[in-house]
């Protein structure tokens, strides 16, 4: 089996130019085949303002309406997207920039309405693998966006955490897959006002007490959720680290490493 390392960046990140090309420089010197998947940080919500679209926000989550479905697509699929692209050829990475509607790669069903309407969100039906290898195989580092689309050719807004585990899980059928998350902290934190305090592995079980202690919470709950969904579908190992951290989280264990046994 080939190795693949699947990084997600955060938008934090993306938000702060300095520490985008410190990220950008440490990832184009990954070894071997990559694939990154990049959040859209702040800079919609800036142009939503600009052209008087209004931002709602529901437990940190955007309501996206057919309004904000523009602008997410052109500022992620569009602005963000293709302004990595260019610096990641700068660096001599030949990447492709990608939504899921490109190629056909990943599929999405827009999610019903329960308690809250979230608009035109997408929830990940199907990852067409072979068509990402095929991208691979001609050296390209594809570069997603968070957009997916459905059966009836609508664009869809989609968490990037969930895009990242849903394209680690299916390239695990044919490559022993790396996920990799990364944002403005050192790890998973015992104290989120203490970046000293990394939890340097998780298991289900640790995971599951830190949530009943309260130690974990909030917005990492979800990406974690993700994060062990991955594991328990044939990922080979997930960290979650500082942006700077993406080398040394691959080479010596930085940041917090997720297992399913102790």
């Amino acid at each position: 089996m080939d190795t693949l390392t699947v990084v997600k960046i955060g938008g934090n990140v993306i938000d702060d130019p300095a520490a985008l090309k410190r990220f950008l420089t440490a990832f184009a010197g990954l070894a071997g085949s990559k694939i990154l998947i990049h959040g859209g940080g702040k800079i919609a919500t800036q142009v939503a303002e600009k052209l008087g679209i209004k931002t709602t926000m529901v437990e940190g989550r955007r309501i996206t309406d057919m309004p904000m479905l523009d602008v997410v697509t052109m500022v992620y699929g569009g602005l963000v997207n293709k302004q990595i692209v260019a610096r990641l050829q700068a660096l001599d990475v030949n990447a492709i920039g990608l939504t899921g509607a490109d190629g056909s790669t990943i599929l999405a069903r827009k999610r019903p309405v329960k308690d809250i309407d979230y608009g035109m969100v997408g929830d990940i039906k199907e990852v067409d693998s072979g068509q990402i290898q095929f991208f691979l195989r001609q050296d390209l580092t594809p570069v997603f966006a968070p957009i997916t689309y459905n059966e009836a050719g609508d664009l869809l807004n989609t968490n990037a955490d969930t895009m990242a585990s849903a394209i680690a899980v299916d390239m695990a059928h044919h490559d022993s897959v790396t996920l990799v998350y990364c944002f403005e902290k050192k790890g998973v934190l015992a104290d989120p006002n203490d970046d000293t305090s990394v939890i340097g592995e998780l298991t289900p079980q640790t995971y599951a007490d830190h949530k009943a202690a309260g130690t974990i919470n909030k917005g990492m709950v979800p990406k974690l959720d993700n994060a062990f969904k991955a594991l328990k579908n044939g990922v080979e190992k997930v960290i979650i680290c500082h942006a700077d951290d993406v080398a040394a989280a691959l080479q010596q264990g930085a940041g917090t490493t997720l297992t399913l046994t102790r």
